[in-house]
C-alpha cells in the first residue's frame, strides 16, 4: 500500500540531496571537529560553511547561529536565557497558543515561583494585541510568541510585537520551527532577539535545530561543558546532521515560492472539496494569513482519532493536533483557546502537505474520507439525530 504523508507540520521526509550530503560525514569523514589532530580538525571549515548556509536562509550573519539538539532545546535555551541575564525580573509573556516547546515549559516555571502571562487567541487563532500591550510592565524579561502555528497555521504579527518590545528594550523570542523554509523571513528587518528553528520541519533530519541569536543579546549558554559553537552551547558537534541542515535550507531558499504556489494549490483543493462534500465541517484558523501547507478542518460529531485509524487503513497520514501531544486524550489546548465548539472540537484533522505532496494523493484523499465521516456519523447516535441523514455527499 502506498503511503499518502500529509503530516508534515509533524516531521518531513529527510530530501534525497540531504541524505546525499550528509553520508560522507556518516562514514569516512566521522571525526570530532574538536580534535587538534588534522583529521578532526578539517571538519571546521565544513561547520563554518553550515553556519553560513544556515544563516542566509533567515538573514542572519553567520556568527549569530548557535545549533542545537531540536527546536525544544532551543525554545528552552532562549526563555532560560533570559531569565538568567535579568535575575530581578519574573515575568513571562506567551501565548495560549504555543507549542508544548514553549507551553508546558511556561507552566512548570510557574510552579517555580514565576508570573506567565498566556496571551489569548481570537475564534480564528489571531492573537489579541490589546492584551498584549495590557500584559507589558518592568517585571518583564522576555516575550516568547510564536512564528506560526503548529496545528492552524496562523501567522502571528511578530513585527509589531518585535518593535513594541524594542522600543521597551524587552527580550524578544519567536518560535520559527514550522515557518522556517515554508515562508520568507528575514531578521536585518524583524526585530527579534532569537528564534528557533529545527531541521526536521524543512527536510532534514530529526536531532538538528538552530537557535538564532541577534549580534549584540546578552546571552547565558543553557547547557554547559566544552567550547563548541563558540561557548554557546556545549556538546560534540553532530556534523552529519548539521551539514543536512545546511543543505535543507539552501533547498528551501531555492524551492520557497514554487514549493508556496505548489502546496498552496493542493492545499486549497483538498479543503475546498471537503468543506463541500462533508456538511457541518469547518476550517480552524485565520484562512489568509497562514502558513501555505497547513489547513485544520473539523468535522462536527466525530472523534479525529476514528477518522485517523480510517484513514491509516488507506495509508494516509494526517493528524489531529501537535505530534508532541499525540496519546493524550485531552483535546487541543489550541483549540480551546480558540473557542472551537464541542461538537467540532474532537474532530478536527490536521492537514500539512510538503515539496513531495501530490495532486493524486489529494484526490485520493477527497475520495476516501467523506465516506469515512459519514459512516463514521452514523455510528454517533448524536450524529444520526442531528444530522438525519445528510451526513456527507458521495
Amino acid at each position: 500500500m502506498t503511503t499518502i504523508y500529509l503530516d508534515n507540520n509533524a516531521t518531513t521526509a529527510v530530501a534525497p540531496e540531504v541524505l546525499e550530503a550528509m553520508l560522507p560525514y556518516m562514514s569516512t569523514l566521522y571525526g570530532n571537529a574538536s580534535s587538534m589532530h588534522t583529521f578532526g580538525g578539517q571538519l571546521g571549515p565544513v561547520l563554518r560553511a553550515a553556519h553560513e548556509k544556515v544563516a542566509a536562509l533567515i538573514g542572519a550573519e553567520p556568527g549569530e547561529i548557535v545549533f542545537t539538539s531540536c527546536g525544544t532545546e532551543s525554545d528552552n535555551t532562549a526563555i532560560m536565557s533570559a531569565l538568567e541575564i535579568n535575575p530581578h525580573k519574573k515575568h513571562i509573556i506567551t501565548a495560549r497558543v504555543e507549542h508544548p516547546a514553549v507551553y508546558n515549559f511556561c507552566k512548570h516555571l510557574a510552579r517555580k515561583g514565576y508570573r506567565i502571562t498566556f496571551l489569548p487567541v481570537d475564534n480564528m487563532g489571531r492573537l489579541s494585541m490589546d492584551a498584549f500591550y495590557k500584559a507589558l510592565d518592568d517585571d518583564t524579561a522576555i516575550v516568547s510568541i510564536m512564528y506560526a502555528n503548529n496545528e492552524t497555521g496562523v501567522i502571528f504579527p511578530v513585527e509589531d510585537i518585535g518593535t513594541a518590545l524594542r522600543e521597551r528594550g524587552i527580550l524578544f523570542h519567536t518560535d520559527a520551527v514550522q515557518a522556517a523554509g515554508k515562508i520568507r523571513i528575514d531578521v536585518k528587518t524583524l526585530p527579534v532577539d532569537m528564534m528557533s528553528l529545527s531541521g526536521h520541519k524543512l527536510h532534514a533530519p530529526k536531532g538538528i535545530g538552530v537557535l538564532y541569536i541577534r549580534k549584540g543579546t546578552r546571552f547565558c549558554p543553557y547547557i554547559i561543558g566544552g567550547h563548541q559553537e563558540h561557548g554557546r552551547r556545549a556538546g560534540t558537534e553532530n556534523v552529519a546532521s548539521i551539514v543536512g541542515l545546511a543543505r535543507a535550507c539552501e533547498l528551501a531558499m531555492e524551492n520557497l515560492e514554487t514549493e508556496s504556489r505548489h502546496v498552496s494549490r493542493l492545499r486549497d483543493k483538498l479543503e475546498n472539496s471537503l468543506l463541500a462534500k462533508c456538511p457541518d465541517a469547518r476550517v480552524n484558523g485565520d484562512v489568509k494569513q497562514r502558513l501555505p501547507n497547513t489547513t485544520n478542518i473539523s468535522f462536527e460529531y466525530v472523534e479525529g482519532e476514528a477518522i485517523l485509524l480510517r484513514l491509516d487503513e488507506y495509508g494516509i497520514c494526517a493528524s489531529s493536533g501537535s505530534a508532541c501531544t499525540s496519546g493524550s486524550l485531552e483535546p487541543s489546548h489550541v483549540l480551546i483557546a480558540m473557542g472551537v465548539p464541542f461538537t467540532a472540537l474532537h474532530g478536527s484533522i490536521r492537514f500539512s502537505l510538503s515539496r513531495y505532496s501530490t495532486e493524486p494523493e489529494i484526490e485520493k484523499v477527497i475520495e476516501v474520507l467523506p465516506p469515512i465521516i459519514k459512516e463514521l456519523r452514523m455510528l454517533s447516535p448524536y450524529g444520526r439525530e442531528k444530522l438525519s441523514g445528510q451526513l456527507c455527499k458521495p
